[in-house]
């Protein structure tokens, strides 16, 4: 196992040693033609691509299995499931859980973020309390604690970064107070590709006895996750990012936070008893999972993880350190580029400004020519507003990209500057 995305230093440009061809031909979708042109996608951190293992797995299940699931005594209903919680256990299995019942499906990691904010919160946060986030969050690990804050009387206090896109850990210390209840922090950062050294704030965190929530949507698709070598208490991952479908995520909590926290919703299904007087609670999971659940996209999870497991996640490593490297060199031979997010230890995820070019005209440049890629703010706000641009161009790998992507990157780039630039 391993605690998501490997942190070695980005450096020099490696040969390949991932057969990336190979891998392409599970991914239906990579055969498209995008403007009379292959596509070249490079908006993973945004969503991945499904390989075949997936949508024959969601197909399957409509056509011999569909059924309400852990409510019927008939046999489809059974197998429903059956397949359900094999999904469940698949997920327990990738993030090294104690057990499937610490892992609780969501719609993404969103919602799993959100479920231990207002859970947490509820419970936990009185007035003058603290909730520490990172310079670096998505604004799905901002908001929820926000809202929390609001209502409880609580303070949201952010730990900062440095111009290269690193947590400055050696404010940490100072930043854990008796007044914090909660840490929540990103293991790599869908606009900068940073990996975040979690490890160490969990131990700083719970050398003072305060929980961590770590939203994994971004460390995930790079690799199995440890979460009992990291012990956090809670982390959170999205579907659709690791090649599952979309609306389908899962928050991992140990055992003892869950059975101590309030429910997030209310419904059928979690619950044990229902009278007038008093509601009492299903065990865990199911007292997190109100109504009929989204049982396709649990299938289609487990199916992505059975894909995954299947990789060799050494070799898929080392392509892209490569990918990574190789696309900034690229991209510093433009005049007038400027990397944004250039920590020593990256996922391979690309962010950069052309001077003189919005943004946006990279994106439909790159767009014409079968190049997709994300810009914007990337739900990073705080990250636009730190390094003093509006937005960026993004280019985010994975496994199935190769060095001829980067390559029709960097010409669409090329374009932009020819077309629009000084």
């Amino acid at each position: 196992m391993t605690t998501g995305v490997e942190r070695v230093p980005t450096g020099a440009a490696t040969a390949p040693a991932f057969d990336a061809e190979r891998v392409r031909a599970d991914f239906p979708l990579l055969g498209r033609s995008m403007r009379g042109k292959s596509l070249v996608y490079l908006d993973n951190a945004a969503t991945s691509q499904k390989p075949r293992h997936v949508i024959d797995a969601i197909h399957r299940f409509y056509e011999t299995l569909n059924a309400n699931v852990h409510r019927g005594v008939y046999q489809l209903s059974e197998e429903a499931t059956t397949a359900y919680e094999w999904g469940r256990a698949m997920v327990a299995r990738y993030l090294n859980a104690p057990s499937p019942a610490e892992v609780v499906f969501v719609r993404g990691a969103t919602e799993g973020i959100n479920l231990v904010a207002s859970a947490f919160g509820r419970s936990r946060l009185e007035a003058g309390d603290e909730v520490l986030v990172t310079a670096m969050e998505h604004h799905s690990n901002i908001v929820p604690w926000q809202l929390v804050c609001e209502e409880r009387g609580a303070k949201l206090r952010v730990l900062p970064m440095d111009t290269r896109g690193a947590l400055v850990l050696d404010h940490l210390p100072g930043l854990l107070t008796k007044r914090t209840k909660i840490v929540a922090v990103v293991h790599v950062s869908n606009s900068l590709g940073t990996i975040n050294d979690v490890q160490t704030i969990i131990t700083a965190a719970h050398e003072r006895g305060i929980p961590v929530l770590v939203d994994g949507a971004q460390a995930a698709p790079h690799g199995p996750v440890d979460v009992q070598a990291l012990d956090c208490d809670f982390y959170a991952v999205s579907g659709h990012k690791m090649f599952g479908p979309t609306g389908i995520g899962a928050l991992y909590g140990k055992r003892a936070l869950l059975e101590a926290l309030p429910p997030y919703q209310g419904g059928g299904e979690m619950i044990a008893s229902v009278t007038f007087e008093k509601t009492t609670y299903a065990p865990l999971p199911m007292k997190f999972e109100a109504g009929t659940p989204n049982i396709e996209g649990a299938v289609g999870l487990g199916a992505a993880v059975d894909y995954l497991r299947g990789l060799d996640w050494t070799a898929v490593a080392t392509h892209e350190r490569d990918l990574l490297a190789y696309a900034e060199s690229r991209l510093r031979e433009i005049p007038g580029v400027r990397l944004i997010g250039t920590a020593p230890t990256k996922a391979s995820v690309v962010s950069f400004v052309l001077e003189g070019v919005h943004p946006h005209d990279i994106g439909t440049i790159a767009d014409q020519d079968g190049v997709a890629i994300r810009t914007g703010h990337h739900c990073t706000q705080p990250v636009m507003d730190f390094f003093g641009v509006p937005a960026t161009a993004r280019a985010s790998f994975t496994f199935y990209n190769t060095r001829d992507d980067v390559d029709r990157l960097a010409a669409s780039v090329w374009k932009a500057r020819e077309l629009f630039g000084a």
